[in-house]
């Protein structure tokens, strides 16, 4: 399988934003935090067109207390990893997204938006990010997890630079 990447979309934060304001709608407070993360989220960098959205509640592993309301508005659930964060995935209604939903406070909320911050705020580092995910495209993969679990190294890098703090 191949990974087909896009340039990067101006329209996509609308996407987002449209996304963001019917999970508000579901789950009112419940949604402790809902941002928009992935390649995205990330002006300039070319893409799978598909808007990533990290969504905190409570106690993700609670599903009685969110996920019927968000499949009332047509969310789908789509995988559920309790051996990795309680991680739930949801594909949205109308636009493609993937939903991940975890529990407020999990640090792999936070190693996302550090990742997406990097990204936005680092030429360099969005210039190495893009150069390999371009490459590794061009590869034939078994699934796109496969993809995305060859990215492990470069994403590593580069969140250590913004963990040292170093200049963007």
């Amino acid at each position: 399988m191949r990974i087909d990447l896009f340039p990067w979309d101006p329209g996509w934060p609308a996407l987002y934003e449209e996304e963001k304001r019917r999970i508000r709608r579901c789950l009112s407070h419940d949604a402790l935090l809902i941002e928009h993360v992935g390649s995205t989220a990330v002006p300039g960098l070319a893409a799978k067109p598909i808007i990533d959205i990290v969504l905190a509640v409570a106690d993700s592993a609670d599903e009685p207390s969110y996920l019927p309301r968000l499949e009332s508005s047509g969310y789908s659930l789509k995988l559920r990893e309790p051996e990795w964060h309680e991680h739930r995935l949801l594909k949205g209604p109308d636009n493609d997204i993937n939903l991940h939903v975890f529990s407020d406070g999990c640090p792999e909320i936070d190693r996302m938006i550090l990742f997406r911050d990097r990204l936005r705020a680092s030429h360099d580092d969005l210039d190495r990010y893009a150069q390999a995910k371009a490459r590794l495209a061009r590869e034939d993969w078994p699934s796109v997890q496969d993809y995305a679990d060859a990215k492990s190294e470069i994403v590593a890098s580069i969140l250590a630079n913004a963990d040292r703090g170093q200049s963007a």
